[in-house]
């Protein structure tokens, strides 16, 4: 069953195309994540927040990696990381035409 997984932060920038510049080798590894369907990027400088919304192909490798980009954004000096792991109900999200891949 696919997973989505939502991730906010506190964040200061940069935002926008700056971002997207400054973040690429991170969003080129993202990519590659075992079990990952793809990943929104989100942002909101108006709030000092970023994150993303992310489909993984199922509950293990969310929390995998989850686990892993905590302890990363840790490491990058962000000091709170919130997170929810949600099921996925197919039928109803492929009548709105969400993108779940696979």
């Amino acid at each position: 069953m696919p997973i989505l997984l939502q991730i906010d932060f506190p964040f200061q920038g940069p935002w926008g195309a700056e971002m997207s510049a400054t973040m690429q080798g991170l969003a080129e590894s993202i990519a590659q994540e075992p079990g990952l369907i793809w990943k929104i990027w989100t942002e909101n400088p108006e709030t000092s927040e970023a994150g993303g919304i992310y489909l993984f192909k199922d509950r293990p490798s969310a929390e995998a990696y989850l686990a892993m980009h905590t302890e990363r954004l840790v490491g990058f000096g962000i000091p709170h990381v919130n997170a929810k792991l949600f099921e996925v109900n197919r039928e109803l999200s492929a009548i709105d035409r969400a993108p779940l891949g696979g």
